[in-house]
């Protein structure tokens, strides 16, 4: 018994320290990231380079990112992809998914088998871009939008949570009068907001991201969202540049405000739907 409590002990040390490694490896890199921007300038020149924790700081590397026309537009761009593209994603994901939860639905396995089918095989990037070409949405913010709308992996959790509702509460709907519109908007709507808040970031954060899409299918820079413009902002070669008189930002952290800036905001939404995404995910993946 002293042997087993012995050994349960140091397999909770061991667990313990492990965690605590893939804590400070998770968090060192961000801890870096947000200290290079706000390095000033003088304090680089001091300490010959950055530091983890600068004793001084300074907000000159957001207000130039801010003040930059390229983060301006990109922004304004991954917004309108987010919002937009997040409302069209989950509308068809629930139109997709409710169906397939209804056991009384004619060709239910079949739609099921072809959804599940192109999680394992998809038809290259070459034909893909041919489709978007030939449907015109090259050059367009609906190419970064459309040909990722759904994706059948949330569509199988929504699928799932739909199926664990009470049969007795749809056929009671039913026997009232109303109709499949009505009961998905007044009866399953409501009562799957856990999962539908959980699918939602899925696919904001997803929309948040964009990049592959962009750099495919659009070529106008006025159009690039904010990713391919800050991929192109950390590759880029340029000098340090005053942004003041007398205020000189450098390269490096007018980069990483740029990423701290660019991340930032599914770092305020996340707190928002925390609530909802532990929950949600368990209903949706145990059916009952």
């Amino acid at each position: 018994m002293v042997k087993k409590l012995r050994s349960e002990r140091v397999f909770d040390t061991s667990v313990n320290l492990g965690l605590i490694v893939v804590i400070i490896a998770a968090v060192l890199p961000l801890a870096v990231v947000l200290s290079a921007s706000v390095t000033p300038y003088a304090e680089l020149l001091r300490n010959g380079g950055y530091s983890l924790i600068p004793k001084a700081f300074t907000l000159d590397g957001y207000r130039a990112v801010v003040s930059d026309s390229r983060l301006q537009q990109g922004f304004i761009v991954s917004s309108f992809i987010t919002i937009v593209g997040t409302a069209i994603s989950m509308i068809a994901s629930v139109l997709f998914a409710y169906p397939l939860s209804q056991p009384r639905l004619p060709g239910r396995r079949g739609f099921l088998f072809f959804a599940i089918l192109t999680t394992l095989f998809n038809a290259g990037i070459i034909p893909t871009f041919l489709i978007v070409q030939a449907t015109g949405l090259l050059d367009t913010v609906w190419a970064m939008i459309f040909p990722t709308a759904i994706s059948v992996f949330n569509v199988l959790i929504l699928k799932t949570f739909f199926e664990g509702m009470p049969s007795e509460l749809l056929e009671a709907a039913r026997v009232d009068g109303l109709g499949e519109w009505r009961i998905l908007l007044k009866i399953v709507m409501p009562l799957s907001l856990p999962v539908l808040m959980t699918i939602g970031l899925f696919y904001g954060v997803g929309q948040w991201n964009t990049f592959m899409t962009a750099v495919l299918y659009v070529r106008d820079q006025s159009l690039q969202p904010l990713q391919v413009v800050l991929r192109d902002l950390l590759t880029e070669v340029s000098s340090d540049a005053p942004i003041e008189a007398g205020a000189v930002v450098p390269t490096v952290t007018y980069r990483m405000a740029a990423v701290v800036l660019t991340a930032l905001p599914m770092i305020v939404v996340y707190p928002f739907i925390q609530k909802y995404f532990r929950h949600g995910m368990l209903l949706g993946a145990v059916k009952g």
